[in-house]
């Protein structure tokens, strides 16, 4: 599908309230509109000063069990699946405002901050769009997980996962970028986690705020879940999502083909850095369409 040319931002503020995943905390999250050539940021409202962090991958502090951003003392956390919505949106700009250190994690998926941000509305900017053009294929390897970047005419993602457990085993997705499909295929794929590891987290400070609505739960077997699984390959959905989040951070959209084979938020934010230090497989580039010719004036109505 071919890509917005111009950049985009919501029509209008939209807000939530939810738990954090780990603090257990409960944080309000507003998006508002920004102007173009702004990019992403986040406004730690609750702190002096009310810091600002870029979304870009080089403030990235933290991929332990999330991707965490911070600058000069101030963190947000947990920040993929917004992130994810943003690129499933084309939204270049935008204020995030978070009076806490945590992302909301609301049902563990992107479904809610995409509906918020779809019943905002989207507008098109003035401004062009700059993108990330892969221009030559680049492969970081690590044991047996990898990412590879090629060349491709717009933004394709392929994540594969395997774990040894009889619900998952190994499972591929295949996303090509549109609005649609992230919004009927991607977003609504909740995070999962296996039952057995929540004391441990617990033990440890995390996990406060996980519960069956903040997740998938799965035990040797099944899924905890009364209600089960949204798809079938919901958790290989759920690990793409995330990656379009961790990507993002490349501060531009993607035109290319991202391939993830077992990666998580480190290995991902390692390959960015990779790729971004391998200026001889990327360029950057815009797609802006020519200024349309002035419209002829009818010599009837001509002064």
């Amino acid at each position: 599908m071919r890509l917005p040319t111009r950049q985009r931002t919501l029509c209008k503020p939209v807000s939530c309230s939810g738990v954090g995943v780990h603090s257990g905390i409960t944080v309000t999250l507003t998006v508002r509109p920004a102007p173009a050539n702004h990019g992403i940021k986040f406004i730690r409202t609750d702190l002096p000063d009310s810091p600002a962090i870029s979304a870009i991958f080089n403030m990235v502090v933290d991929t332990s069990l999330a991707t965490v951003i911070g600058n000069e003392g101030a963190i947000v956390s947990t920040i993929e699946h917004l992130m994810a919505s943003f690129v499933g949106l084309s939204i270049d700009n935008a204020v995030v405002e978070l009076d806490g250190y945590e992302m909301p994690i609301m049902d563990g998926s992107a479904a809610l901050f995409t509906a918020m941000m779809l019943d905002a509305g989207i507008r098109e900017q003035s401004a062009p769009r700059t993108f990330f053009v892969i221009t030559r294929e680049l492969v970081l390897e690590e044991n047996d997980k990898f990412v590879k970047a090629s060349p491709h005419p717009f933004f394709k993602l392929s994540s594969t996962i395997e774990f040894a457990h009889p619900l998952i085993r190994r499972q591929t997705y295949v996303f090509d970028l549109s609005e649609k499909t992230f919004a009927e295929e991607i977003c609504m794929a909740r995070t999962f986690g296996f039952f057995r590891d929540v004391d441990h987290l617990r033990r440890y400070g995390l996990a406060k705020g996980a519960s069956l609505e903040t997740g998938i739960a799965i035990d040797d077997q099944t899924v905890l879940n009364e209600e089960g699984l949204r798809f079938d390959d919901e958790f290989v959905r759920h690990k793409l999502l995330d990656c379009l989040g961790d990507f993002s951070l490349l501060g531009m959209p993607i035109i290319g083909h991202i391939e993830t084979f077992k990666s998580g938020h480190a290995f991902n934010h390692a390959f960015l850095r990779e790729l971004f230090n391998r200026k001889d497989c990327w360029e950057t580039r815009t797609f802006d369409p020519p200024p349309q010719p002035e419209p002829k004036v009818p010599k009837s109505l001509a002064i």
